[in-house]
């Protein structure tokens, strides 16, 4: 078997998000927990993933800190799955994705599921990045600073 590249002390944020997050199931596993899954067993029916797998891959999650186990919600033996603050700050990831997902992986017609705001049932805005005055910004109107050690330091 080929050893998986590491990129966990790569200088690049997105390198480094890309490992720690792993894979697409990894990705899958936490769209289904924003979605409400919370047991192996609802992970594995709604991703159609091999145990061997999907516990290879809840596992990772929780060494990288994206999920963590705690006690069954219904006083049973069972433990559920659950996002920690880390994973549920890739609410956004996922979500740019869906969006992205929606305008550019179907056709007219073609059946798919869509966000909706919980309290008043409306999809979302597209999502949009902003600069520090708030004006909407693309790749165009961006550049990637490299820092240093001694730039974080001062």
């Amino acid at each position: 078997m080929v050893a998986r590249t590491r990129f966990d002390a790569e200088p690049c944020p997105v390198a480094r998000s890309i490992d720690a997050i792993g894979d697409w199931w990894s990705l899958l596993i936490v769209r289904d927990a924003f979605d409400g899954s919370r047991r192996f067993g609802q992970f594995r029916r709604s991703l159609g993933i091999a145990k061997n797998i999907l516990t290879s891959r809840l596992r990772m999650l929780e060494q990288t800190g994206v999920m963590t186990t705690v006690p069954a919600s219904d006083g049973s033996r069972y433990q559920e799955y659950v996002l920690t603050e880390k994973g549920r700050a890739l609410f956004p990831v996922v979500v740019a994705l869906r969006q992205w997902g929606e305008a550019h992986c179907f056709g007219p017609g073609e059946e798919h599921s869509r966000l909706l705001d919980r309290r008043n049932g409306h999809p979302l805005r597209p999502l949009e990045i902003r600069s520090s005055d708030g004006r909407s910004v693309g790749p165009d109107e961006t550049l990637v600073e490299k820092l240093s050690n001694a730039d974080e330091a001062g």
